[in-house]
């Protein structure tokens, strides 16, 4: 937890899962926290736990990405670090599934992404110290088939946050890229994950703190370890050996979708309630 008293930190999606388990464990560390997300009533109720800050945020929205910003400035001081964290997932094939879903996907976890950047990193740069932490996927180092679009932008999300940060060194200001497998979450629920193993959100956000009190952070965290080496082999093995991974490897829509219900309604709220951004 060392070097994390005082500081300011805004995570978004932070009223579930992996985003909640993340506010939870920085303000146990003694980080101011706010958390953003598309259920604001839900955020406000959730920052109760741990003293915090609760608002409403939707990233595909410039000016809500920008008032939620000024308004975590006001509350508790300049931003140290943003960890854009919200993100959505459509399971299915690339065929059977539409064009607002994947529209959906590319708008929340690559453009939320690059506006939380763009957006955060100017006043960081110019204090000298930050750090931006940017929840991907291990799908982003190792192809999903049937969440090709997910996979799309979490492979999207790494080589931006890789990018950036090259173009940042000797700034004060770091960027990390944070792939964890499947998580233990609602947005996983009611998904049958053949030859995918499964962490829970107490584990990622534990690797998120060691990375914020690490003096040189890293790129890129897998999320287990040792997907590390399986990533590399991946990457250096024939197309033929990857295609027969990724028959092994699937994603899975159970029959009974009860258990993603309530995943579902969100999503389907998501795409009700505004267009995205041109």
């Amino acid at each position: 937890m060392a070097g994390l008293a005082g500081r300011v930190v805004a995570v978004t999606g932070g009223a579930r899962g992996i985003g909640l388990a993340i506010a939870t464990a920085l303000a146990a560390g003694g980080a101011r926290v706010a958390i953003g997300d598309f259920d604001a009533e839900l955020a406000r109720e959730r920052v109760t736990a741990f003293a915090g800050v609760g608002l409403g945020l939707d990233v595909r929205d410039e000016h809500s990405y920008v008032d939620f910003l000024g308004q975590v400035g006001e509350r508790l001081g300049p931003l140290d670090v943003l960890v854009n964290n919200a993100g959505v997932a459509v399971p299915g094939a690339f065929l059977d599934t539409s064009a607002a879903e994947h529209g959906l996907q590319i708008e929340v976890n690559l453009r939320g992404v690059e506006r939380g950047m763009r957006l955060a990193l100017p006043g960081m740069v110019a204090r000298g110290r930050g750090h931006v932490v940017n929840i991907a996927s291990a799908a982003g180092l190792i192809p999903a088939p049937d969440a090709a679009v997910y996979t799309a932008t979490k492979h999207a999300v790494v080589g931006l946050t890789d990018a950036v940060r090259s173009e940042l060194r000797d700034s004060g200001v770091f960027l990390t890229a944070v792939l964890p497998t499947a998580v233990r979450t609602e947005m996983a629920a009611g998904l049958s994950l053949r030859g995918l193993p499964r962490v829970t959100p107490e584990v990622v956000a534990r690797r998120v703190v060691r990375v914020l009190g690490q003096r040189r952070p890293p790129a890129t965290v897998l999320v287990p370890r040792w997907l590390r080496p399986v990533a590399i082999i991946d990457a250096a093995s024939p197309q033929w050996l990857r295609d027969l991974a990724r028959r092994m490897a699937t994603v899975r829509v159970d029959d009974d979708r009860s258990a993603r219900a309530g995943y579902d309604a969100r999503v389907a709220r998501q795409l009700g309630e505004r267009e995205p951004e041109a």
